[in-house]
């Protein structure tokens, strides 16, 4: 029997293992608002090599919420974004692997694979309609071509990650996604049908997708770009799953996810109008919410607390360029309206939780500011001594932070909007 997610998922990163407990409260508290989602703990292959630890101890720390808070529901470990590269050290812990096809996109697959695989296609070229949708489609064998020559050999290296999970784990016994998101330029819709059409090829039971949308998801900070274009094509790319599952023979449980670098909320009230108008599921990855969220906890805690907080601003103010570095792609931090460290020292409780918490309503909220402090967890692993022992001291406050920030501002606007 094959194992599925349940038809709303939720991706929760915990970088440094203390939270997942209080995660998980805030989807016990949705069940009990009526609404059944599978949590899914994720964490990346860099995120492990940045802070010391090993998939084992996602699993260990997963494990531990659900046993000690009495969870009988679907639950996952995600390994994060791998690739044949990282694959390996993942698969004996998890059982949710997001295979990243970024790096393969636009290398050329044999040309006789390619060849293949548009002569196999030329049923749909012509006018080509997406049922639900009044959009008709006129696709030529040239852009078939192009989206093989772009994609093709991406969907084979999925395919070759999968089954190199599959010898491990056996057929059905894990959850696949299959990420494009960490790319520059969006799928179209119609690329998406066709991109679908070669996992199916490669015999994937994907269950969850993530393309590129269009518009920016920066880390830990709002959707920017025109909120109306994104719904269009999300609802586009709704129909084209639907279509792709009968087409293709795919899972049925197959849906969107939405990496979304955290709190897009300026989409969230569009996604969530659009899955239920289709009853669609969708899986939404909050990446590093909760390491923001264990901040404004340790600065709302006062003290010694607020001054760690401190002194990590000024050291990611002094080691901004490495912070950013790997994150070039999905940030965007304007240094001018980053407050000097000798500022920040001057700063009470009030003023620093209010500039790192995400509330647009608040004069003092800076998305720079935020942006910098959510690639700069490293600094924390290099006192992770000190900074486990005071998430420990101060854990009434930051579990509180952690739970109520999945629930009130992700999982009510995302699953309880009408």
């Amino acid at each position: 029997m094959m194992k599925k997610l349940n038809k709303y998922s939720f991706g929760i990163g915990d970088r440094f293992g203390s939270q997942g407990q209080a995660q998980l409260n805030a989807f016990i508290k949705a069940k009990k608002a009526g609404l059944n989602i599978s949590p899914v703990w994720n964490k990346s292959n860099r995120e492990h090599e940045i802070i010391g630890t090993k998939p084992v101890d996602v699993r260990i720390e997963a494990d531990a919420a659900v046993k000690s808070l009495d969870w009988h529901d679907n639950y996952f470990v995600d390994a994060d974004h791998i690739n044949m590269d990282n694959v390996n050290r993942f698969i004996e812990s998890c059982d949710f692997f997001t295979i990243d096809v970024a790096s393969y996109i636009g290398k050329p697959a044999p040309k006789d694979e390619m060849d293949a695989f548009v002569a196999d296609c030329s049923n749909y070229t012509g006018e080509f309609n997406i049922p639900g949708t009044s959009k008709s489609f006129n696709i030529s064998t040239e852009e078939i071509t192009k989206t093989a020559e772009q994609y093709l050999y991406a969907a084979k290296m999925a395919g070759e990650i999968y089954r190199t999970i599959e010898s491990h784990k056996g057929t059905g016994n894990f959850i696949t996604e299959v990420s494009m998101d960490e790319v520059s330029t969006p799928q179209t819709p119609i690329q998406l049908f066709f991109i679908l059409k070669m996992l199916s090829n490669e015999n994937i039971p994907v269950q969850t997708i993530a393309p590129k949308f269009s518009g920016r998801f920066n880390k830990g900070i709002n959707y920017i770009g025109d909120t109306e274009k994104f719904a269009a094509e999300f609802e586009l790319d709704v129909l084209v799953l639907r279509q792709a599952v009968k087409e293709f023979n795919l899972p049925e449980e197959l849906k969107l996810s939405v990496h979304s670098g955290s709190d897009k909320f300026a989409i969230y009230p569009y996604i969530s109008k659009i899955i239920n108008k289709y009853d669609a599921g969708i899986h939404v990855k909050t990446a590093g919410t909760t390491w923001l969220e264990e901040l404004i906890g340790l600065a709302k805690a006062d003290g010694e607390a607020l001054q760690f907080v401190k002194d990590i601003y000024e050291n990611a103010l002094i080691k901004c360029d490495e912070l950013c570095a790997p994150y070039a792609d999905v940030i965007d931090i304007k240094t001018d309206n980053l407050p000097s460290a000798a500022e920040v020292k001057k700063w009470d409780s009030k003023r620093m939780v209010d500039s790192l918490t995400h509330d647009n309503s608040c004069k003092d909220y800076n998305p720079d500011m935020r942006q910098l402090m959510h690639v700069g967890y490293k600094l924390a692993a290099m006192q992770l001594s000190r900074y486990l022992d005071l998430l420990k001291k101060h854990s009434a406050i930051v579990n509180k932070c952690v739970s109520d920030n999945i629930y009130e501002r992700h999982i009510k606007l995302l699953f309880f909007q009408k």
